[in-house]
């Protein structure tokens, strides 16, 4: 038993100097192969600038302005309380600083190299699959090219703006898996996993479903994904389900009560997940229109349903209605209606609520329960399954028919091309997850030892208390 925890004990000390080891060798890399890229751009961002005569429409600029920041306000501080509320009380902190930490580090990995990879359209042909129809090129390593007067290619507002509003996307993704292996996950750990991940799991998925002509989802399958139904909550929910299946069950669960230690906080988080949600959503459009309008009032919509649908659910099955029970079915309904949230109408909307506060209810309690994975604050549950709800039905309710914008397909083929993207993003995440994860816990180990789990990851990570009365 002391060898084992000498051993532990030697490793813990080896990884906190070596993640900073590998991200300070990652910078430097990274700045070196700047320095060699930046003549071969030089002409490009010329070219770009000249290009770029035409100013910005004030409008939709002021308007992706504020949904950047409303989206930014989803991961600090809405998902941070959310699932800072849902833990137990000596692990409040470890919650908040993984939101934290994840925003800084997602930021510069973005800025380095993840924007490049991301939105690179190099290579790419419109109806033609290629390497680049799965991954973006270098050629905005460093954001370069990228100045004070570039337009977004095709678009009507700064691509300075259009870069900070896809980065708090791919900020709040990694934070959504955290809610999986909540209470029992080195910091380390953590920080290694979700940087390699937002760079290869992450950045190409965003890739495949955004990028444009010769994208695999967005064009040459033809898959419907508004504002990230497969790229932020499918991506995530099957990510956070590997990483709470390898990482292992906490200490007592399901023979241990574990409830929330202050729902009061889970509301306001949820509250502001709801508000930052029109960003997330009404923003995809990248311009105030009608389109942005219409996600706006369907986002509503699902949202209300869902939560309504969840409480009279459980009201029914338990006896009361709970908080916890509303605000975690508001939250499937807003994970539900993202990637329609630009296709359909009032109907679709209604409808795209109702199932996925009925379907991630099961999937919360029933499957989870019957299953017996330990996925501590509901990040498959409600994200892998509302994901995979939405996805669908935004093939069935993007018809004219219902209301929505219309498709150029019949709703089978259309299904079909939903459900081909959903087991890609399913495979890939899965897969690569679970590699990453297995590195990972070679490396620094996955989870903090019995002691400290007990004693709880405030004191035993972070040397702090989330409260001192």
């Amino acid at each position: 038993m002391q060898r084992r925890s000498a051993s532990h004990n030697s490793r813990r000390r080896f990884s906190y100097p070596l993640i900073g080891t590998l991200i300070i060798i990652l910078l430097l890399s990274c700045v070196s192969s700047l320095i060699l890229v930046q003549d071969v751009f030089a002409d490009q961002h010329e070219t770009t600038e000249v290009e770029a005569a035409v100013p910005p429409d004030s409008g939709d600029t002021a308007w992706m302005l504020t949904a950047t920041a409303l989206v930014l306000f989803m991961t600090i501080p809405g998902l941070a309380l959310f699932y800072g509320g849902l833990v137990r009380v000596q692990n409040v902190l470890s919650v908040l600083m993984q939101c934290f930490a994840l925003t800084g580090i997602v930021t510069v990995l973005w800025i380095v190299i993840g924007y490049s990879l991301a939105f690179n359209t190099a290579g790419m042909e419109a109806g033609k699959i290629t390497f680049n129809s799965f991954v973006g090129g270098l050629g905005t390593f460093f954001l370069t090219g990228i100045g004070v007067d570039t337009l977004l290619d095709g678009g009507t507002i700064p691509e300075t703006v259009f870069v900070v509003f896809q980065m708090t996307f791919a900020i709040i993704t990694p934070a959504l898996i955290a809610g999986a292996f909540a209470e029992r996950m080195k910091f380390s750990a953590m920080l290694l996993f979700s940087a390699i991940w937002s760079l290869i799991v992450y950045a190409p998925l965003c890739h495949m479903a955004w990028s444009g002509d010769g994208s695999l989802f967005g064009d040459i399958i033809g898959a419907l994904d508004f504002a990230g139904g497969n790229v932020v909550h499918i991506n995530a929910g099957i990510a956070a389900l590997v990483a709470a299946i390898l990482v292992g069950k906490r200490l007592g669960y399901q023979t241990t009560a574990m409830p929330p230690h202050s729902l009061t906080i889970t509301v306001v988080g949820a509250s502001m997940l709801w508000v930052g949600w029109f960003g997330f959503n009404a923003g995809s459009e990248l311009a105030a229109d009608g389109t942005a309008g219409m996600a706006m009032l369907v986002t509503q919509v699902s949202t209300a349903t869902a939560a309504i649908t969840w409480m009279f659910i459980e009201w029914g099955k338990h006896g009361k209605p709970s908080v916890l029970g509303i605000v975690t079915g508001a939250v499937g309904g807003l994970v539900a209606i993202t990637p329609a949230s630009g296709t359909v109408g009032p109907i679709g909307a209604l409808v795209i609520g109702f199932v996925s506060g009925a379907v991630c209810f099961w999937g919360a309690t029933s499957l989870k329960s019957k299953l017996g994975y330990d996925d501590s604050l509901d990040a498959f549950g409600v994200h892998g399954i509302g994901g995979i709800v939405g996805a669908l039905l935004t093939g069935v309710f993007t018809a004219e028919v219902f209301g929505g914008a219309g498709m150029d397909v019949g709703i089978g083929l259309q299904v079909w091309k939903q459900f081909l993207s959903i087991v890609i993003t399913i495979v890939w995440s899965g897969v690569i997850s679970f590699i990453i994860l297995k590195i990972v816990d070679g490396i620094v180990g996955l989870r903090v030892d019995e002691d400290d789990e007990r004693m709880g990851l405030d004191l035993s990570q972070h040397n702090e208390r989330g409260y001192n009365l």
